[in-house]
């Protein structure tokens, strides 16, 4: 199958104040990550609060990505189907393909938790049967789902099983486990680095495509950090990876994943609020946050809103 290579944005769901979809927003938020070089679009993750949407509410925002994207053969979507539904997952999988859509993620069940890699395989398999000619990715964020199964104890277990497994993508920070992804069965599985902060010490390992939140609105950053390092300035690669840590040290700072969202506000894209349980800036927060960002320089290096 084929490998993913560049940047792969996780975009962030927008809402009306009223919590309701904000789909309209959809065509501009594409021409942006097209504008900035993004390759690809990871829908309904975590950053899109996929977990958060009924299955009603992630097929429109599916639909909504697939018209705008159409046929461009440059630009890839990947809807997150979900985990803790076995049923709903296959629907969605389906759903994608009718669409028009090349690929999906599932992450494992995380409520009745898998007991070993085997288990986890045989969910990964019952979904992606169903759709043979869709590519299938499993998500592995084990900080949210604390199932700690290694990768590369899956990919053992389903390994010839699973024409269509396309690879991981992997949030993570154990290097020793993801090289050993990388190199399994001669690289044949994609693996898409998770961890936008750590992304130079996963490039040294060989990692080609990329999927993070950060990508949304910082775009440039990530791809001067990798062509740092392709040409094999590394000081400069260090020190643009050192500005991706400064500016995520924030998303600590004011909150946690709904501080993406003001990020986003910042390039002049306002995707709304987080739903509940994530709490979200108040006013006042967003002039502190917002005089923060200014101090990073973050003009300088955040993607730009197409005219």
């Amino acid at each position: 199958m084929k490998h993913l290579e560049g940047l792969i944005a996780a975009p962030f769901t927008p809402f009306h104040k009223d919590g309701s979809l904000h789909l309209e927003l959809i065509p501009t938020y594409y021409q942006m990550l097209q504008n900035n070089k993004v390759a690809g679009a990871f829908i309904c993750g975590s950053t899109g609060e996929g977990v958060s949407l009924t299955l009603e509410e992630k097929k429109l925002v599916m639909k909504a990505w697939a018209n705008v994207v159409g046929d461009n053969p440059n630009f890839t979507v990947i809807p997150f189907l979900g985990g803790t539904c076995i049923a709903d997952c296959k629907d969605l999988a389906l759903y994608a393909k009718t669409i028009g859509l090349g690929a999906v993620a599932f992450t494992t069940p995380f409520y009745f938790k898998p007991a070993n890699a085997n288990v986890l395989a045989k969910a990964c398999i019952e979904i992606g049967e169903a759709v043979p000619d869709v590519a299938f990715y499993y998500y592995h964020i084990p900080v949210l789902t604390g199932v700690h199964i290694t990768m590369y104890e899956l990919l053992q277990a389903v390994h010839g099983k699973l024409d269509n497994f396309a690879g991981i993508k992997y949030t993570h920070e154990d290097f020793m486990d993801y090289l050993s992804c990388m190199r399994f069965a001669n690289g044949k599985y994609d693996m898409l680095w998770g961890r936008d902060e750590n992304m130079l010490s996963a490039l040294v390992l060989g990692a080609k495509g990329a999927v993070g939140s950060t990508y949304n609105y910082a775009a440039p950053l990530y791809l001067s950090l990798i062509d740092a390092y392709n040409h094999n300035n590394l000081e400069a690669a260090r020190a643009l990876q050192q500005q991706s840590i400064d500016m995520i040290r924030l998303l600590g700072k004011y909150g946690g994943i709904a501080t993406g969202k003001a990020y986003m506000k910042k390039i002049g894209l306002d995707c709304g609020e987080f739903r509940l349980p994530i709490s979200n800036m108040s006013d006042s927060q967003f002039e502190l946050f917002s005089a923060d960002v200014d101090a990073l320089g973050f003009s300088a290096y955040a993607s730009k809103i197409p005219k």
